[in-house]
């Protein structure tokens, strides 16, 4: 090697050793994170607001539901991939790599001309969106020590609490006065702040040691979890449970993982060490978040359905009922941050189990002479519970496990609510079909499940006969009581597996 090539190399490794030992400037880093974080977040509900213009003009309503699940589904599938690449490669160049593709796939679909390419730019989206949340968690993790994080990760909760609450009122202003395509464009000078302050003011010292990527592993991961998320989407509603084409993705999933699962137990370097299944800490996080999601998607799903279509109150109300559980959570969130400090992460957990049980109870009792103000008390409950519990998962883990482990292990947790989500649409939703379609059948009347927008849409409401309303209106009861026993159900699952958390020590030996 020449005189010239040698000094060049050795320059570029001391100056790469220079900014490795830079000092991050963490102030403006977690400005630079939560409004990434935001940006994410708000894409979710200011979408949904929307969803009825972008139908409107672009046509395409058998695609409605794919608008989401596409975005959700590349989400679940690319988290744990990008946690495993942040663990190998360092937080900062997959956040950015994130980012930019979910920048990308954010610009197109203001420019979508039909509901089939908003479907394929929301996949690109999504792909993009398994990069944020994760990342955005872990590089926290990293910057602050464990007393500091909890307090860091319920400032991080209050985002996805704000952009609940501002989103869809930023969509309907959005989507009247302007032009649709703005609810994607308003984002692009948001990622374009985080990534600035990401890559200009985290620094972090990533080992230069050779890498292996599962690329197999990687592959078979994707197909399984595609074919899982697909069946979630897809079985119970335009497919039947046991039709060919739910079978064969059945297979696929059950093939795949168990081919997956086989070949991680060898990989030199696995997607998701099989080992974390082994600690008794993980585990129950994970099958908590699993549960929790379920609770989650169920609430945000069908109490705007119960306040419209049962109760008769407007969209607005119906809103109301649903955001305090927004407002819960980030202020439950800030609070956890200082339990887990005093008490310890075992009885925190036990306090966010507690709640998660009362509030689901709380929905078990609900009925339409309630009123709205208790389904909103109960939401807040609700909130109250996955603030406690999600801020004390998350910070426990990393608190657990070596920063190799870190972005792994935070994007499992996050992907088994993902998860936990899909499941819950699946179930409460198939769960809800057929107590309906049991209902009417019942009282011998010449309705079906799809009667149901006829209570939704107040101009058509009108026109219905008392008895038709009655007996539409006591259908819906009849079949949301049973989504939301189902509720209480997973509310005692998730508060019994908390009893079980245990007790670990709040600091650790090079944290």
């Amino acid at each position: 090697m020449s005189y010239f090539a040698t000094m060049t190399v050795y320059h570029f490794h001391a100056k790469e050793k220079h900014m490795a030992k830079r000092k991050t400037n963490r102030p403006l880093v977690l400005i630079a994170l939560i409004l990434s974080m935001f940006m994410a977040a708000i894409e979710g509900t200011i979408v949904a607001t929307a969803m009825p213009n972008i139908v409107a003009d672009l046509g395409g309503f058998s695609l409605y539901s794919w608008v989401f699940s596409s975005f959700l589904l590349m989400q679940a599938i690319t988290t744990m991939i990008y946690g495993k690449l942040a663990d190998l490669y360092g937080r900062k160049p997959v956040f950015i790599i994130g980012v930019i593709i979910f920048l990308i796939g954010t610009v197109l679909c203001g420019f979508a001309a039909s509901m089939g390419w908003l479907v394929i730019f929301r996949l690109i989206q999504g792909i993009g969106a398994g990069a944020i949340q994760p990342i955005v968690t872990t590089i926290v993790g990293d910057m602050y020590s464990v007393k500091e994080r909890a307090k860091v990760q319920g400032y991080l909760a209050s985002v996805w609490g704000i952009s609940s609450v501002i989103g869809p009122l930023l969509g309907g202003f959005i989507v009247q006065f302007i032009d649709w395509a703005w609810i994607f464009w308003m984002n692009i000078p948001l990622g374009i702040f985080g990534l600035i302050g990401v890559a200009k003011y985290f620094h972090e010292d990533i080992s230069t040691a050779k890498k292996h990527i599962d690329y197999i592993g990687s592959s078979l991961f994707l197909v399984a979890i595609s074919a899982l998320i697909i069946i979630f989407v897809q079985a119970g509603t335009a497919w039947a449970w046991l039709s060919i084409e739910n079978i064969g993705f059945i297979l696929i999933f059950l093939s795949c993982m168990t081919i997956f699962i086989w070949h991680e137990r060898k990989a030199t370097s696995p997607m998701i060490p099989l080992f974390l299944w082994k600690d008794r800490l993980i585990v129950i996080a994970n099958i908590c978040a699993l549960s929790s999601g379920m609770i989650i998607l169920g609430l945000s799903s069908f109490l705007p359905t119960y306040v419209q279509g049962v109760m008769g109150e407007t969209a607005i109300v119906a809103g109301f009922a649903l955001s305090t559980m927004s407002i819960g959570w980030p202020i439950s969130s800030t609070i956890a941050g200082h339990l887990v400090i005093r008490i310890g992460f075992r009885t925190t957990a036990i306090c966010g189990g507690t709640f998660l049980l009362i509030g689901t109870f709380l929905f078990s009792l609900l009925d339409p002479s309630k009123g709205p103000i208790y389904a909103a008390v109960s939401s807040f409950v609700v909130g109250c519970g996955m603030g406690l519990s999600s801020t004390t998962f998350i910070v426990s883990i990393q608190n657990h496990v070596d920063w190799n482990l870190r972005g792994v292990a935070t994007s499992l947790h996050m992907f088994m609510r993902i998860i936990g989500s899909a499941v819950g649409a699946s179930f409460l939703g198939g769960l809800l079909n057929q107590q309906m379609q049991q209902y009417y059948q019942k009282q011998n009347v010449e309705l079906d499940v799809a009667s149901t927008d006829m209570l939704l849409d107040e101009s058509t409401r009108q026109t219905l006969s008392q008895t038709e309303l009655h007996t539409l209106q006591d259908g819906l009861t009849f079949a949301l009581h049973h989504v939301y026993i189902g509720l209480f159900i997973i509310g005692i699952f998730t508060f019994i597996m908390c009893l079980f958390y245990p007790k670990i020590q709040l600091e650790k030996a090079g944290d």
